[in-house]
Protein backbone atom coordinates (compact mmCIF):
# COMPACT_ATOMS: atom_id res chain seq x y z
CA UNK A 1 0.00 0.00 0.00
CA UNK A 2 3.01 2.31 0.26
CA UNK A 3 3.31 2.52 -3.54
CA UNK A 4 -0.27 3.69 -4.09
CA UNK A 5 -1.04 5.90 -7.00
CA UNK A 6 -2.53 9.32 -6.27
CA UNK A 7 -6.26 9.71 -6.53
CA UNK A 8 -7.93 12.42 -8.57
CA UNK A 9 -11.22 14.29 -8.30
CA UNK A 10 -13.16 11.47 -10.00
CA UNK A 11 -11.87 8.97 -7.43
CA UNK A 12 -12.70 11.41 -4.63
CA UNK A 13 -16.23 11.88 -5.97
CA UNK A 14 -16.72 8.11 -6.08
CA UNK A 15 -15.41 7.66 -2.53
CA UNK A 16 -17.60 10.51 -1.24
CA UNK A 17 -20.66 9.00 -2.90
CA UNK A 18 -19.91 5.53 -1.49
CA UNK A 19 -19.29 6.95 1.97
CA UNK A 20 -22.72 8.57 1.83
CA UNK A 21 -24.41 5.48 0.38
CA UNK A 22 -22.40 2.26 0.05
CA UNK A 23 -25.36 0.72 -1.82
CA UNK A 24 -25.35 3.32 -4.59
CA UNK A 25 -25.75 1.79 -8.02
CA UNK A 26 -23.12 2.06 -10.72
CA UNK A 27 -25.33 4.50 -12.62
CA UNK A 28 -25.80 6.70 -9.53
CA UNK A 29 -22.04 6.70 -8.92
CA UNK A 30 -21.44 7.55 -12.59
CA UNK A 31 -23.83 10.52 -12.33
CA UNK A 32 -22.15 11.72 -9.14
CA UNK A 33 -18.65 11.50 -10.62
CA UNK A 34 -19.79 12.63 -14.09
CA UNK A 35 -18.26 9.62 -15.85
CA UNK A 36 -19.47 6.54 -17.73
CA UNK A 37 -20.60 3.48 -15.75
CA UNK A 38 -17.77 1.44 -17.28
CA UNK A 39 -15.33 4.00 -15.87
CA UNK A 40 -16.89 3.60 -12.42
CA UNK A 41 -16.28 -0.15 -12.45
CA UNK A 42 -12.64 0.30 -13.46
CA UNK A 43 -12.06 3.08 -10.94
CA UNK A 44 -13.62 1.11 -8.06
CA UNK A 45 -11.47 -1.92 -8.85
CA UNK A 46 -8.35 0.24 -8.87
CA UNK A 47 -9.38 1.97 -5.61
CA UNK A 48 -9.83 -1.48 -4.00
CA UNK A 49 -6.54 -2.80 -5.43
CA UNK A 50 -4.65 0.30 -4.26
CA UNK A 51 -6.06 0.07 -0.73
CA UNK A 52 -8.18 3.23 -0.74
CA UNK A 53 -11.44 1.28 -0.61
CA UNK A 54 -11.38 -1.52 1.95
CA UNK A 55 -14.99 -2.63 1.77
CA UNK A 56 -18.66 -1.73 1.83
CA UNK A 57 -20.41 -1.58 5.18
CA UNK A 58 -23.88 -1.31 6.62
CA UNK A 59 -24.44 1.15 9.46
CA UNK A 60 -26.25 -1.09 11.92
CA UNK A 61 -28.03 0.39 14.91
CA UNK A 62 -26.76 -1.82 17.75
CA UNK A 63 -29.35 -0.36 20.12
CA UNK A 64 -32.08 -1.82 17.92
CA UNK A 65 -30.42 -5.21 18.45
CA UNK A 66 -30.84 -4.91 22.23
CA UNK A 67 -27.50 -3.34 23.09
CA UNK A 68 -28.14 -0.98 25.98
CA UNK A 69 -24.54 -0.37 27.08
CA UNK A 70 -21.51 0.66 25.08
CA UNK A 71 -18.11 1.45 26.52
CA UNK A 72 -14.63 2.51 25.56
CA UNK A 73 -12.12 0.49 27.56
CA UNK A 74 -8.54 1.77 27.82
CA UNK A 75 -6.01 -1.00 28.29
CA UNK A 76 -2.45 -0.83 29.55
CA UNK A 77 -0.30 -3.91 29.02
CA UNK A 78 2.00 -5.43 31.62
CA UNK A 79 5.00 -5.36 29.29
CA UNK A 80 5.63 -5.06 25.59
CA UNK A 81 6.99 -8.50 24.79
CA UNK A 82 6.27 -9.28 21.13
CA UNK A 83 4.65 -12.69 21.75
CA UNK A 84 2.29 -11.33 24.43
CA UNK A 85 1.38 -8.24 22.40
CA UNK A 86 0.72 -10.35 19.29
CA UNK A 87 -1.41 -12.81 21.26
CA UNK A 88 -3.47 -9.96 22.71
CA UNK A 89 -3.86 -8.33 19.28
CA UNK A 90 -5.13 -11.59 17.80
CA UNK A 91 -7.55 -12.35 20.64
CA UNK A 92 -9.19 -9.01 21.49
CA UNK A 93 -10.92 -8.17 18.17
CA UNK A 94 -12.60 -11.59 18.20
CA UNK A 95 -14.10 -11.31 21.69
CA UNK A 96 -17.90 -11.11 21.71
CA UNK A 97 -19.16 -7.54 21.81
CA UNK A 98 -16.00 -5.88 20.48
CA UNK A 99 -17.09 -3.28 17.92
CA UNK A 100 -13.68 -1.70 17.31
CA UNK A 101 -10.11 -2.26 18.44
CA UNK A 102 -7.44 0.46 18.41
CA UNK A 103 -3.71 0.26 19.09
CA UNK A 104 -2.86 3.64 20.61
CA UNK A 105 0.11 5.68 21.70
CA UNK A 106 0.24 7.55 24.97
CA UNK A 107 -0.65 6.44 28.48
CA UNK A 108 -2.63 3.41 27.26
CA UNK A 109 -1.76 0.74 24.71
CA UNK A 110 -5.17 -0.23 23.36
CA UNK A 111 -8.72 1.02 23.25
CA UNK A 112 -11.70 -1.30 22.85
CA UNK A 113 -15.17 -0.14 21.82
CA UNK A 114 -17.51 -2.78 23.23
CA UNK A 115 -21.24 -3.38 23.29
CA UNK A 116 -23.22 -5.26 25.93
CA UNK A 117 -26.86 -6.00 26.64
CA UNK A 118 -26.59 -4.64 30.19
CA UNK A 119 -24.23 -3.27 32.83
CA UNK A 120 -23.89 -6.83 34.09
CA UNK A 121 -22.95 -7.97 30.60
CA UNK A 122 -20.27 -5.27 30.44
CA UNK A 123 -18.94 -6.27 33.86
CA UNK A 124 -18.83 -9.91 32.75
CA UNK A 125 -16.93 -8.91 29.58
CA UNK A 126 -14.29 -7.08 31.61
CA UNK A 127 -13.94 -9.93 34.13
CA UNK A 128 -13.91 -12.71 31.53
CA UNK A 129 -11.66 -11.17 28.91
CA UNK A 130 -9.55 -8.50 30.57
CA UNK A 131 -9.19 -8.97 34.31
CA UNK A 132 -7.50 -12.36 34.03
CA UNK A 133 -5.64 -11.82 30.76
CA UNK A 134 -1.90 -12.25 31.42
CA UNK A 135 -0.93 -9.34 29.14
CA UNK A 136 -3.28 -6.81 30.77
CA UNK A 137 -1.97 -4.65 33.62
CA UNK A 138 -4.77 -2.09 33.91
CA UNK A 139 -8.11 -1.16 32.35
CA UNK A 140 -10.36 1.85 32.59
CA UNK A 141 -13.94 1.63 31.38
CA UNK A 142 -15.78 4.70 30.11
CA UNK A 143 -19.46 4.46 29.24
CA UNK A 144 -20.58 5.78 25.86
CA UNK A 145 -23.70 7.93 26.09
CA UNK A 146 -23.78 8.97 22.43
CA UNK A 147 -21.82 8.10 19.29
CA UNK A 148 -21.83 10.63 16.46
CA UNK A 149 -19.83 10.10 13.27
CA UNK A 150 -17.70 13.13 12.43
CA UNK A 151 -17.28 14.84 9.09
CA UNK A 152 -13.51 14.38 8.88
CA UNK A 153 -13.62 11.83 6.08
CA UNK A 154 -15.82 14.08 3.96
CA UNK A 155 -13.23 16.83 4.42
CA UNK A 156 -10.41 14.48 3.37
CA UNK A 157 -12.34 13.60 0.23
CA UNK A 158 -13.15 17.19 -0.68
CA UNK A 159 -11.89 18.61 -3.96
CA UNK A 160 -8.38 19.97 -3.70
CA UNK A 161 -7.13 17.52 -1.05
CA UNK A 162 -3.94 15.63 -1.88
CA UNK A 163 -3.60 11.87 -1.38
CA UNK A 164 -1.13 9.16 -2.26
Amino acid sequence: MDARRSIDQIDRALLRALYTNARASGSALAREARVAESTVALRLKRLRDDGYLRGYHADINVEALGVTVQALISIKLVKHVRAEVDAFRRAAPAWPGVLAFFHTGGADDYLLHVAADSATGLRDFVITHLADHPAVAHTETNLVFEHVVGSGLHELLSPGQEAG
